[in-house]
């Protein structure tokens, strides 16, 4: 048996069902000097870099120059602001579900003379919210990218590597990151921070919870 590494690539293909999956380029057509040193090329069994940069180049605006670059024919990269405001509008709804459940199951917070009794009505409400949080947000992801708020503003949520639609495990982590903070402790100062990252990051616009989930936000309009 040979003990050469497998020639880059190899492996097995890719799930075409994906409509999201980038398609590889057309083969490169046209002349050039004979004389032109041949392109540079990976060594067997590498992979490229998945932030870009090192000898063989690459954006997240399709500027790449390596044959498989997984970041060539990136979709333009959301706007932070309206990031901002499909996420507003995600909480609003999910907010609303989570109200009419708490009060249905008399597990709103409210002040009552037990210290013990106060306590254990608002841990089953942040339970209660983390979990519709995450389900809704994990459930919409995996469908096609796309949360309610994110339709409405023409966004979608794409795998860094090759823009397909993230798995279950991958949205998982990502809801969860953004969540779980947000429901036990923190509440608006996290998502201030984990989402607002985006509006700082370079070069993918990444929240805390895309880079947790290796995930970019793109354009569909």
């Amino acid at each position: 048996m040979s003990t050469e590494p497998p020639p880059y690539g190899s492996g097995p293909p890719p799930d075409d069902d994906d409509q999201f999956r980038k398609q590889p380029p057309p083969p490169h057509q046209g002349g050039g000097s004979p004389y032109d040193p041949p392109p540079q090329q990976p060594p067997p069994g590498s992979r490229p870099p998945p932030y870009g940069g090192g000898p063989y180049g690459g954006d997240p605006y399709g500027g790449g120059q390596y044959p498989n670059d997984p970041l060539s024919g990136m979709p333009p990269l959301a706007d932070s602001g309206k990031r901002v405001l499909a996420r507003i509008i995600d909480m609003i709804l999910v907010a609303i579900v989570v109200g009419l459940l708490a009060w249905a199951f008399r597990i709103s917070q409210y002040s009552v003379d037990s210290d013990d009794f106060e306590f254990g009505k608002s841990l089953a409400q942040e339970a209660l919210a983390a979990i519709l949080y995450i389900a809704y947000d994990t459930f919409f992801t995996v469908r096609n990218g796309q949360t309610l708020g994110k339709k409405l503003m023409k966004l979608r949520v794409a795998n860094l590597n090759d823009g397909s639609t993230p798995s279950v495990q991958t949205a998982l982590i990502r809801a969860a990151v953004l969540w779980i903070p947000f429901a036990f402790c923190c509440a608006c100062i996290w998502t201030a921070i984990a989402g607002g990252w985006s509006f700082f990051d370079k070069p993918y616009k990444q929240g805390l919870h895309d880079k947790a989930a290796k995930t970019v936000v793109v354009s569909t309009g």
